[in-house]
């Protein structure tokens, strides 16, 4: 078992409208919110239809949201999450220090990293903390963008499986 797999938890898609409790129908468009817990360092997932989140329902520990299409119960899960929401993610939790929101930032990291979105541009060493130095990818016009530092909580792989099955369950959905 990792450190992680049973003490950090995304709650997954109820397939169900937060505030009204009807059920959100496949194909229609919906609102998904990452929701912290306050019992824990853990978040949850919300989702809303468009009416209710229109008419301004939100939930308590707001942390982000985004809009998806519900998909088909016989459909394969897929990426339902743009890169713009995944960099919004990575920049939030960027000055929260709780252990597993760091671990949770550098599976982020890792994933942006393999998305092309950010690169590796070096590490840094102070004391027992490393910390990675990635750069977001601008365009052939633009300045460099300002390096970002995310800390390497120095997981096993065990540990950064068990995270990315976790974002995966928020960021994928299965309604």
């Amino acid at each position: 078992m990792s450190r992680f797999g049973t003490d950090y938890h995304v709650a997954r898609s109820t397939g169900r409208c937060s505030a009204t409790n009807d059920p959100l129908e496949p194909g229609t468009s919906c609102i998904a919110a990452l929701c912290e817990r306050s019992e824990d360092e853990g978040f949850d997932r919300m989702d809303y239809s468009l009416a209710a989140w229109e008419s301004g329902a939100r939930p308590n520990g707001l942390f982000s949201y985004w809009k998806t299409i519900v998909p088909n119960a016989d459909e394969r899960p897929k990426l339902l999450v743009d890169d713009a929401v995944l960099m919004d993610l990575f920049e939030r939790l960027a000055s929260d220090e709780r252990p597993q929101r760091i671990a949770f930032r550098f599976v982020l990291g890792l994933i942006l990293m393999r998305k092309k979105l950010l690169k590796f541009a070096g590490r840094k060493v102070e004391g027992s903390t490393e910390r990675w130095l990635l750069q977001p990818r601008g365009g052939p016009d633009q300045q460099p963008p300002p390096t970002l530092e995310v800390i390497n909580p120095q997981l096993l792989d065990q540990d950064v499986r068990e995270l990315i099955d976790q974002l995966s369950e928020v960021l994928q959905s299965d309604l």
